[in-house]
């Protein structure tokens, strides 16, 4: 199998390294010139990871997504949510026939208010049986320090599933696989969303045993939204420790639920943290975005889960209360009063 990636972003550059540590020989589309240079000669890309050093060998580079794309067996798309319509609507609708797509997205594409499998099928005709997920809980900072770290992988065909996990297998990398694509993909929005709420809450001063109550309220908001939405993965005991290799965990303790929403909640290294932190702190949401390097994923998710919630209809107050602050002018300190009241 021949993997490709699109996406030179801190993600994309993690699985890069996951993979090549691994021993694979990869395509990577890098839209610029220059920083394809850096990396084939200093073995480092120059804005995302710079302390991940690269066997070049096993690299081959281009600017030129279309050849990359046809280079390819297996896709894997990390592009930011908030950029991938933009770089996949200008492709030939007939690029990905016979391809593989393994989606690292970790939000909703906010031009059609959907998720990547179902952008793909609509604008591609591309199967669901051929798509695949990568979620965390796994911070990319941490790949590059060869910190241990665990990934979900997800697809409809286990075996398929079994052998791309395995690509990314390392001495400091373990592999989990289950077959919720829906599930992996809502909860890795929310947890988004989560995050940028326990920011917000550091920022207003509020202290950790307030934090540990709103974190645990989060996670019960997510799992009763995967419920609503007919995802039957929240439930939490059920876990099959006989082998953990190749088991299909749909649980909802399993890490790429539970796990990633404390991680993003919790870490220092979260994108998602970081910037309610600044907005708690009374920075406007524009001077936060400037301020970041990074995308934070919450900020569009917010706005896309409260519009796909019409259709759901949970019970999301936490969700719908950060949406308010980021979209609806809600005062930070105003709108965590009316967290207070609903938390149990």
């Amino acid at each position: 199998m021949q993997f490709g990636i699109l996406g030179n972003g801190s993600w994309g550059t993690a699985l890069a390294k996951l993979l090549t540590d691994n021993g694979n020989t990869i395509n990577w589309w890098n839209r610029s010139e220059k920083a394809i240079n850096t990396i084939k000669t200093h073995k480092r890309n120059p804005l995302y990871l710079p302390s991940a050093i690269f066997d070049v060998t096993k690299l081959n580079l281009s600017s030129d997504i279309n050849l990359i794309i046809a280079a390819s067996d297996i896709l894997v798309i990390a592009i930011p949510s908030a950029f991938a319509e933009s770089v996949l609507d200008n492709l030939d609708k007939k690029i990905f026939d016979g391809k593989i797509i393994l989606s690292a997205i970790k939000g909703i594409l906010p031009g059609k208010n959907v998720l990547l499998n179902d952008y793909l099928k609509d604008e591609f005709d591309f199967p669901l049986e051929k798509y695949y997920t990568v979620m965390g809980p796994c911070h990319a900072e941490e790949v590059a320090a060869k910190k241990l770290s665990y990934l979900t992988f997800s697809g409809l065909n286990k075996d398929v599933t079994i052998l791309i996990a395995d690509s990314f297998k390392t001495h400091y990398l373990k592999t989990v696989i289950n077959n919720d694509l829906y599930g992996v993909q809502y909860a890795a929005v929310l947890k988004n969303i989560y995050a940028i709420g326990a920011g917000i809450a550091t920022g207003l001063g509020y202290g950790d045993n307030f934090l540990s109550v709103l974190i645990a309220n989060s996670a019960d908001e997510m799992a009763g939204l995967l419920r609503k939405a007919g995802i039957l993965n929240a439930e939490m005991g059920y876990i099959d420790h006989s082998n953990p290799s190749t088991s299909i965990h749909t649980n909802y303790a399993a890490s790429v639920y539970m796990g990633d929403l404390l991680v993003t909640c919790y870490s220092l290294h979260s994108r998602n943290r970081t910037f309610g932190t600044m907005v708690g702190k009374g920075y406007s949401v524009e001077a936060s975005q400037s301020e970041m390097k990074m995308v934070a994923e919450g900020y569009n998710a917010s706005k896309c889960m409260n519009i796909l919630n019409k259709t759901i209809k949970a019970e999301i107050p936490i969700a719908d209360t950060i949406y308010n602050i980021l979209w609806q002018g809600l005062e930070p300190a105003e709108g965590f009063k009316k967290i207070e009241e609903c938390l149990v």
